[in-house]
């Protein structure tokens, strides 16, 4: 049975989903469950201050990654600005095409052999960037070969793995988000955050590159029906042109992050507050065996509207407060604490922590794109990527 909050709704296929109080005080890094939610305080008196890492002046970015020697790699998505390069490193404070211009080329003759529409780039515990790509152009449907998952060599800077996703698992409209690696176990879990559905999360096998849906549009994968935050005073709606108006955006599953010892995933549809966890071998069981009910849930309550999320080496939870401009941490005893507030961070977007013990987060002002102000685009450039000190490492180890 899927677990989640009574006031919790299912998507289109609406269903009745029980209320179980969650254990409090648990410690996530021992593998026990997570501790159920409290209060979001205000910040802390001690709140650590953003520092600017890279500015950035031509397409928006929205991911970030950082190796273990402290390489920089962020990705800009083919949404309409001009991209020339969906992957890059940055080096001396510029924006480098990473690993080089003609893999960046969207060449979509060769789909699985280029970066198409490049939403996230995340370094495994192996010290490889991995390429997470839509395939999508535009919001064009994707081809065949162009939803995939690219290793990248860091020692070489050379394409090492290709591992496409098949249209059963991500299709021509998916939106595949962003991705966590479980090496010991041999396992990557990635978000399907697709704007008009379904949503869910995808499981892959590394060794064979076979790939699985699970929690295919479950209640905790979907966007919560009739979602309004209002960000920077402005209620976040769909509205391409001054006319209409608005109708609320529905965005599923997008943020993720595994807690350091594998056994927990978590995420979160980008149109909720909520946060949820599902014990990683419950995800891997489920490979053609049943439907989403079969799968324990938690509900871990109310962190605020995020979109990425992130853990660090002791298994606390970081994740965006977008609706207020702020960065937030889930402690191991349930709570959320606000970590910093500052109108710097219009649409705090992709986490990482680096091996310097800081956080790296990207603010990409989303929320001011044209197809949500009727069609003006309010963006001020640059865009920035920010860190902060967090005092703990990441948690692939």
């Amino acid at each position: 049975m899927s677990i989640s909050d009574s006031a919790s709704t299912a998507g289109p296929a609406r269903r009745s989903i029980l209320v179980i109080p969650l254990a409090a005080a648990a410690a996530l890094a021992a593998g026990s469950a997570p501790a159920a939610a409290h209060s979001l305080p205000g910040t802390s008196r001690h709140a650590p201050e953003l520092e600017t890492v890279a500015t950035f002046h031509g397409a928006m970015p929205t991911g970030v990654t950082v190796s273990r020697s402290g390489r920089i790699f962020v990705n800009f998505p083919r949404w309409g600005d001009d991209v020339p390069f969906s992957v890059a490193e940055i080096r001396d404070g510029e924006a480098v095409a990473y690993p080089d211009r003609e893999v960046n080329e969207a060449d979509a003759t060769d789909p699985a052999g280029h970066f198409l529409g490049v939403q996230s780039v995340v370094v495994d515990a192996a010290d490889r960037l991995w390429v997470v790509d839509t395939g999508r152009v535009e919001w064009s449907d994707a081809p065949d070969g162009g939803p995939k998952l690219v290793a990248v060599d860091l020692a070489t800077d050379t394409v090492v793995r290709t591992i496409v996703l098949p249209p059963s698992v991500a299709g021509p409209r998916s939106f595949v988000n962003d991705v966590r690696f479980d090496l010991g176990r041999g396992y990557a879990y990635l978000t399907d955050a697709t704007p008009d559905g379904p949503n869910g999360l995808i499981v892959v096998h590394l060794a064979s590159g076979r790939s699985w849906r699970v929690l295919n549009d479950a209640p905790s994968t979907r966007p919560e029906p009739g979602f309004v935050p209002v960000i920077e005073g402005r209620p976040l709606l769909n509205r391409p042109d001054a006319s209409g108006a608005g109708t609320p955006v529905g965005i599923g599953a997008d943020g993720i992050a595994l807690s350091p010892d594998g056994e927990w995933l978590y995420y979160c549809p980008l149109s909720s507050r909520k946060l949820y966890a599902v014990r990683t071998k419950d995800l891997v069981r489920a490979r053609g065996k049943g439907a989403w009910t079969d799968i324990p849930v938690r509900d871990l309550g109310t962190k605020g509207m995020s979109d990425g999320l992130e853990t660090d080496r002791v298994g606390r939870v970081y994740a965006g407060d977008l609706e207020r401009n702020a960065i937030v941490r889930r402690d191991l005893d349930g709570t959320y604490r606000t970590l910093v507030r500052d109108d710097r961070l219009v649409w705090p977007d992709t986490f990482s922590i680096g091996y310097d013990r800081h956080l790296y987060v990207v603010a990409n002002q989303l929320n001011r794109q044209a197809a949500y102000n009727g069609g003006t685009d309010l963006r001020r450039k640059p865009y920035v990527l920010y860190r902060l000190p967090i005092g703990s490492g990441p948690a692939r180890g």
